[in-house]
């Protein structure tokens, strides 16, 4: 494969990634991770390494690049925990900086100190200390230990407790408020070591646990008038709330543990998350074609297959529904695995949240696989099977009636051809017969005028349509079935009910029944753009219609040539104001004669 073409298939892979934080991986031509990186949103990160000129490690780097995969994650501080604990796992060769093992520490925290504080070690002992990770880098875990005690504001100064109490005047982190100040002489120990059982609960990822109690305190705070104590927890309670959304990696409560995503899109996607020592290690995924099984038929057997053929298994296993005999699934995995395996469908709390991980995963995986023609299918099929048309609507047309009172009647055709606008089919048609404001005979008129050209054989007007869609409600849709019937002509008819801000909100057929059309946003989106653009058609050939009677009106005057005719309307504005003017005024546009001539034109007796 030539370089330029390596580049661009990368390029054109990355452009399809989402605006979302994640981790990214690239891969040699053997598959290996030769780089692990975070990114804020991965489109943009990703595309960045695929045009335009690096430094000279960054090109190196690209040179080796056959391919990449990527982890969506739900914030930045989520992928920075990843981003290491991957690095760890793969040591890729251009992480260089973060290769050694050196850098992968372990958090500890001596819990018989009677200041405890939080230190980085290489390995675990058996010394009676907690230990905690490994997380990755020791920059990265310096950076997440810092942001726990900022939340908490314990100290991350340099001071030493007790022996530094009351002995200097508090540092700059006080007086930001990032510090609750332990190093006053009045500070209490006691709260000192509920800010560190507190950051235990975050590294262990049990802030729901920590929430609990900041809210039980808050409130107690407050039934004892200690009101300045109460804002303080409930301000902790806030940044709590706020790091919890960024807490979803590093829980140590969830080692062995899979968690398996399932979407349905215009291909389908199994994913599963497997965390082990607490950390999401690695993503697995598999696209297939959509599975005519129900999702606890299709997960079932998905499941089975996947971790037979895997032949490990982890302790729990976190499904986004209940699985087609899920008991006898969990008996099975436990059999293979000689431990228990559980399954379960997790309702709320953090399992919830990685397992909705899972599922995002799939549906990303779904989105970069799929080209939008595909999607645009799989939206018209949804549309087939809910409407219950005979064939795929691969051609659907559509009507609207425009009009000012009873000048100017006309109707547009718009067309779609797999959801796009089809522009040369379109068609506008002038009222010829209904003379005066009636929608339904206008509608009757249009529609019977476009299928009168098919039936006597005029190209322009065939093929038929799959669906004909009618702006417009029950009355409307009738209207256009009476014309079809009338002709012998099988072609499915529904109008366009719009709500209250005059976007189409459902799908109704000539005998009332409405069809929902906003549970699919897909749909929704299209049958919307279909109604936008029927309606924009047709009342600009309205608008051409009215500007074309009112300027050829002077164009019947001797003399008055398009130029002359252009010049009054720019300085009169209209055909009513020529029409009022003085000769004296028309004189300063056009001329003392041709002046007289067009003010006799109109004021003749």
């Amino acid at each position: 494969m030539a370089e330029s073409e390596r580049i661009l298939i990368l390029r054109e892979k990355a452009n399809n990634l989402p605006l979302k934080p994640g981790v990214y991986l690239m891969l040699d031509k053997i598959g290996d991770v030769i780089y692990v990186g975070k990114a804020k949103a991965l489109k943009n990160r990703v595309t960045s390494y695929f045009r335009g000129d690096h430094l000279p490690k960054v090109a190196a780097m690209v040179d080796h690049v056959a391919d990449f995969n990527v982890i969506v994650v739900h914030s930045e501080f989520e992928a920075l925990v990843l981003e290491n604990s991957l690095i760890k796992q793969h040591k890729p060769k251009y992480n260089i900086l973060l290769k050694d093992d050196k850098g992968y520490p372990f958090v500890r925290l001596d819990r018989n100190a009677e200041y405890p504080t939080f230190t980085l070690v290489n390995h675990t002992a058996r010394d009676g200390a907690s230990y905690f990770g490994p997380f990755g880098g020791r920059s990265a875990t310096h950076e997440i230990l810092d942001t726990i005690s900022k939340t908490l504001r314990l100290p991350t100064c340099s001071r030493v407790f007790p022996r530094d109490i009351g002995k200097a005047r508090p540092c700059l982190n006080y007086h930001m408020g990032t510090c609750a100040g332990y190093c006053l002489k009045d500070a209490s120990s006691e709260e000192y070591r509920r800010g560190i059982e507190q950051a235990v609960l975050i590294l262990e990822g049990r802030t729901a646990e920590l929430t609990s109690d900041l809210e039980q305190r808050m409130e107690q705070a407050a039934e004892e008038l200690r009101f300045e104590y109460a804002a303080e927890l409930r301000d902790r309670l806030k940044a709590v709330q706020a790091l919890q959304n960024h807490q979803r990696v590093i829980a140590t409560a969830y080692a062995d543990t899979d968690a398996v995503g399932f979407a349905r899109g215009a291909k389908c996607c199994f994913t599963v998350l497997h965390f082990s020592n607490g950390n999401l290690s690695a993503k697995d995924f598999t696209l297939l074609e959509e599975p005519l099984e129900p999702d606890e038929e299709a997960l079932a057997a998905l499941v089975q297959q996947y971790y037979e053929n895997r032949g490990t298994w982890p302790r729990q296993i976190l499904l986004p529904c209940e699985l087609e005999g899920q008991e006898a699934i969990q008996e099975l995995l436990t059999r293979k695995a000689e431990h228990k395996v559980s399954l379960e469908v997790p309702q709320r709390g953090e399992r919830r949240r990685l397992m909705e991980s899972a599922v995002m995963n799939a549906k990303e995986e779904i989105l970069r696989a799929t080209t939008a023609q595909q999607r645009g299918r799989k939206t018209l099929e949804w549309l087939q099977r809910a409407l219950e048309l005979p064939e795929f609507p691969e051609r659907i047309e559509a009507f609207d009636i425009s009009n000012l009172g009873d000048t100017g009647i006309v109707a547009g055709m718009t067309v779609f051809h797999n959801g796009k606008p089809l522009k040369k089919d379109y068609r506008r048609f002038r009222m010829k017969e209904t003379q005066t404001q009636n929608d339904y005979a206008s509608m009757h008129e249009a529609v019977t005028r476009r299928f009168q050209h098919y039936l006597d054989g005029d190209e322009k007007f065939s093929p038929l349509p799959d669906l004909l869609l009618i702006d417009g409600g029950e009355e409307h849709a009738t209207v256009a079935l009476e014309v079809l019937n009338g002709m012998a002509l099988d072609v499915p008819v529904f109008g366009m009910v719009k709500d209250d801000r005059h976007r189409t909100r459902a799908l109704i057929t000539p005998d009332g029944r409405e069809i929902g059309i906003q549970a699919n946003q897909a749909v929704f989106s299209l049958i919307g753009n279909i109604q936008e653009e029927t309606h924009r058609y047709s009342i600009e050939y309205q608008r051409k219609l009215r500007r074309d009677s009112l300027t050829s009106e002077l164009d019947k005057i001797p003399g008055v040539g398009a130029k002359r005719r252009d010049a009054l309307l720019k300085s009169f504005k209209s055909v009513k104001a020529v029409k009022a003017a003085s000769a004296e005024e028309l004189s300063e546009v056009v001329g003392k004669a041709l002046a007289q001539k067009i003010f006799d034109y109109y004021h003749a007796e």
